[in-house]
């Protein structure tokens, strides 16, 4: 069975995702798509809308096959190491080819692009140190060099835009460990990653459709702009829990596991450097709400992306010990799977060069112990009972009853 390989967060399942599902299987040719899934925080730094196991239905109605966990440590990290973990693990699954939406639409823009930045890999390296002596954040410096490099030359990617910068370090992952997984990539269609929800308008950003439900606060309001099945999950989560995830939801917990320590203490934690532990603590002091909090912590230095993952890894108590000490993931945490997905997996099992786990209590090494420990946190924010969801929680079958 042919396999194609996606890198998704489904925060939550909306109408544009399913277009990547269906797309991306036609233009591979494949018999399974197989998606890396980030857990309960995502790259953004920010705690999901709706748990992994709820976007996990959402994915395998929407076409998926197989849905595997991107570890902690990669779905809350950098562009590039985000992309590492899950190409990482698309490869161990046996993926011929892996596919993204981009703005670009063409794969031959980003196959030039990292041509260019690994022939010239000293020079761009030094043109980022010089970038960032002037103040500015990483990405913009990135993206100086990078324009440099480039010139006025319209046959590399535009690495300003999001889903680009992904799709360009997918390929760069790829790349480095010598993967033969083919590349590909379709049009993203539809709202912008930021762009509000429009009414008329039946594909809207994740972004968008959260940002409508948490000014209107009405579930019915995003019917049109998700398929049935995460429409249905919502609504079943917010009967759960009462309550989605974000920030504002979490802000208790993180103000008080700021103010517990003294400054020094916050930088143990990941992401956090450059002296921002004292004016962390001193934000936290005085700002009653998530909001008002990141508005005291921005500057230029640091964009509202990397101040919400050092939030993130305060709040689950992730180190820069514990960030430094993992390479690469060590397991494939499978969450759900259908009919298809499940002869995959019995067609492959044997070639899979990661092993498989389907059960918590396997999750016995460090990377599986701090999702275990993120997980727990998570339901922790939302108020929940079940911090133990993990344990109790065995990878959902979409379909048929599974053979015993």
């Amino acid at each position: 069975m042919k396999a194609v390989g996606i890198i998704v967060e489904y925060n939550p399942f909306h109408n544009g995702h399913l277009h990547h599902v269906q797309q991306a299987k036609e233009v591979s040719g494949a018999d399974v798509v197989i998606a890396v899934m980030s857990g309960q925080f995502l790259q953004r730094g920010e705690p999901a809308f709706v748990d992994k196991w709820s976007r996990t239905k959402m994915a395998l109605a929407g076409g998926v096959d197989l849905v595997l966990e991107l570890p902690y440590v990669y779905a809350t990290a950098q562009a590039s190491d985000f992309a590492k973990g899950a190409i990482a693990l698309l490869d161990a699954a046996g993926c011929d080819s892996f596919c993204f939406g981009s703005e670009q639409g063409s794969i031959m823009p980003f196959l030039n692009s990292l041509e260019l930045l690994t022939e010239q890999s000293g020079a761009y390296n030094d043109k980022i140190h010089d970038a960032i002596q002037t103040g500015i954040s990483y990405p913009k410096a990135m993206n100086i060099a990078y324009n440099e490099l480039k010139g006025d030359r319209s046959d590399f990617a535009d690495l300003t835009l999001p889903n680009n910068i992904l799709g360009f370090h997918y390929i760069e992952a790829a790349a480095r460990i010598s993967s033969l997984m083919i590349p590909m990539t379709i049009q993203r269609i539809g709202a912008n990653y930021h762009d509000p929800i429009e009414s008329g308008n039946h594909i809207a950003s994740a972004t968008g459709i959260r940002k409508a439900f948490f000014e209107g606060g009405d579930i019915d309001a995003l019917s049109s702009f998700i398929p049935l099945a995460s429409f249905t999950g919502l609504q079943q989560f917010a009967a759960e829990h009462g309550t989605f995830g974000s920030w504002q939801q979490f802000y208790p917990q993180l103000r008080y596991s700021i103010l517990r320590d003294r400054p020094e203490h916050l930088a143990r934690f990941a992401e956090v450097s450059e002296g921002i532990e004292n004016l962390l603590y001193a934000a936290a002091k005085g700002a009653l709400d998530a909001e008002h909090f990141l508005t005291r912590i921005k500057s230029k230095r640091f964009t509202r992306t990397r101040l919400q993952r050092m939030m993130t890894h305060i709040y689950t108590g992730f180190t820069w010990e514990q960030l430094r000490s993992f390479d690469a993931p060590s397991y494939l945490r499978l969450l759900g799977m259908t009919q298809n997905g499940r002869h995959y997996l019995g067609d492959r099992k044997k070639s899979l060069t990661l092993p498989l786990i389907s059960r918590a209590a396997d999750l016995k090494d460090p990377m599986g112990m701090i999702d275990l420990h993120a997980s727990a946190m998570y339901q922790l924010g939302l108020g929940s009972d079940e911090v133990k969801q993990e344990f109790t929680s065995p990878p959902i079958y979409f379909g048929e009853t599974p053979e015993r």
